[in-house]
């Protein structure tokens, strides 16, 4: 398999896990759903776990990537790019595809605090937060780390309310509960 179908492979993965979820996707839905062999995943991917990790590495690259250019975008200064957040995750729940976070599923898939999966989920989630904390010491607002992580459970609140109850306002409810603990 060359490199550019390891992550075919990949993508199609990713795609085959956020529409069934993890344990419910085994390689023969793998093979049906990427066309490619097992023997050809195997070359690649030692187990099924190494290709969730993979597909997890690229869904947190593809995300963040894709999360801070549409804060910057709706956002010109620190604290607009921080309440931007809020209606990214608008438009991310608009989106057809949108099936809550991959990374709270695999987290709730993989329970043990110490496995890889569980471990990638922690660190995206991680990573997000620091993009928070940043954009708040770059406002030199007070209290950064307690801000983000505040920012955090608004955001992730949202995914689930959005995800599971179906709301149609929870980023616009996250976002003004984001401008009361900006000040704004």
């Amino acid at each position: 398999m060359r490199p550019n179908k390891r992550e075919e492979l990949v993508q199609k993965a990713l795609d085959a896990y956020n529409r069934h979820g993890f344990q419910a996707t085994g390689m023969d839905l793998l093979v049906r759903e990427t066309g490619i062999s097992k023997t050809s995943m195997y070359k690649h991917f030692s187990t099924k776990d190494d290709l969730i990790l993979a597909v997890l590495e690229r869904r947190d690259a593809l995300f963040r990537a894709w999360l801070i250019e549409r804060m910057q975008a709706l956002g010109k200064t620190p604290i607009a790019r921080i309440l931007a957040l809020f209606d990214v995750l608008e438009e991310w729940f608009a989106m057809p595809d949108f099936q809550g976070c991959m990374f709270i599923r695999a987290a709730a898939e993989y329970q043990d605090k110490t496995h890889p999966i569980r471990q990638q989920s922690a660190r995206h989630k991680q990573q997000v937060e620091d993009i928070l904390k940043n954009l708040a010491q770059e406002a030199g607002l007070e209290n950064q780390g307690l801000l983000a992580r505040q920012l955090v459970l608004l955001k992730e609140g949202a995914i689930i309310a959005a995800h599971v109850q179906l709301s149609a306002t929870a980023a616009a409810d996250a976002k003004a509960a984001a401008r009361l603990l900006l000040g704004q």
